[in-house]
C-alpha cells in the first residue's frame, strides 16, 4: 500500500517545478515586455505574423513543440551545434532544455496580457510625457509601466501557473529524470503508470487547489489594482 505522505521524489519534483516556474516567469517578463510593447504600438505589416507566431503554443499540441525543440537543439540541429560551440552542451534532457521549452510554450500567456495592457494605455500619456521632455525610455518606465501594472501582474501569475501545469513539452524535451527534469506533472504520470493512486491523488489534488488559488487570487488582485489610481 502506498503511503499517504509525499515521498522524497515527490518533494524533489515540487521543488524543481517551482524553480522552473520562477525562472521561466522572470525570463518571460524580460522577453515579453518589449515584444508586447512593439505589438501594441507598431504600424508594421509584420505585426500580424509576429502575433500569430506568439500565439502558436495556444493551438499547437505540446508534443509538436517538444519534438521540434529536440530536433533544433539536438546534436545535429542548428541550436544544438550552437550550444555545443558555446560550451553549453546539449539542452535536451537538462534543466536548460526544460527552461527553453517552458519559455516558448508559455510565451503567449505573458505577451497577450501585456499587449492588452499597453494598448489600453494609449498614446496620449506617452505624448504628454514627451512634451514635458521625457525621453522614450524614461516615459516607458515612468508612465507606461505603472499604467500597465495589471497586465504585468496577470502576465506573471499566468506564466508561473501555466509553467507549473506543463506536461507534454517538459516530457518531450526533458524526459522524466529524477532530480534533473522530473516535475510535478510527470511525477503524477509516473505514479499513475505504477498504479500508485494515493501518491497521484496527493499531487493532483495539490495541483487542483493551486490552480484554483491562482485564478481566484488573480481575480482579486486585478479588482484591487483597478481601484488604485495610477
Amino acid at each position: 500500500m502506498s503511503s499517504a505522505l509525499p515521498t522524497a521524489e515527490d518533494l524533489g519534483a515540487i521543488w524543481l517545478t517551482l524553480r522552473l516556474a520562477a525562472c521561466t516567469t522572470f525570463l518571460l517578463l524580460l522577453i515579453a515586455t518589449p515584444l508586447a510593447w512593439w505589438l501594441a504600438r507598431t504600424p508594421s505589416g509584420w505585426r500580424g505574423p509576429v502575433a500569430a507566431v506568439v500565439a502558436l503554443p495556444l493551438v499547437l499540441p505540446p508534443t509538436v513543440i517538444g519534438f521540434y525543440l529536440i530536433v533544433v537543439f539536438g546534436p545535429h540541429g542548428a541550436g544544438g551545434q550552437l550550444t555545443q560551440a558555446l560550451g553549453l552542451g546539449l539542452l535536451p534532457f537538462t534543466f536548460g532544455g526544460l527552461l527553453v521549452g517552458s519559455i516558448l510554450y508559455s510565451l503567449p500567456f505573458a505577451v497577450q496580457p501585456l499587449q492588452s495592457a499597453f494598448e489600453s494605455v494609449g498614446r496620449r500619456p506617452m505624448e504628454a510625457a514627451a512634451t514635458l521632455g521625457a525621453r522614450p525610455l524614461d516615459a516607458f518606465f515612468t508612465v507606461a509601466v505603472p499604467l500597465a501594472r495589471n497586465g504585468f501582474a496577470s502576465a506573471a501569475v499566468l506564466s508561473f501557473a501555466h509553467t507549473v501545469g506543463e506536461f507534454g513539452v517538459v516530457l518531450m524535451i526533458g524526459g522524466n529524470i529524477p532530480d534533473r527534469t522530473r516535475v510535478v506533472s510527470t511525477q503524477i504520470y509516473g505514479h499513475v503508470e505504477a498504479l500508485e493512486y494515493t501518491q497521484a491523488h496527493w499531487l493532483a489534488g495539490g495541483m487542483v487547489l493551486f490552480s484554483f488559488a491562482v485564478l481566484l487570487g488573480l481575480a482579486v488582485l486585478n479588482r484591487r489594482m483597478a481601484r488604485v489610481p495610477a
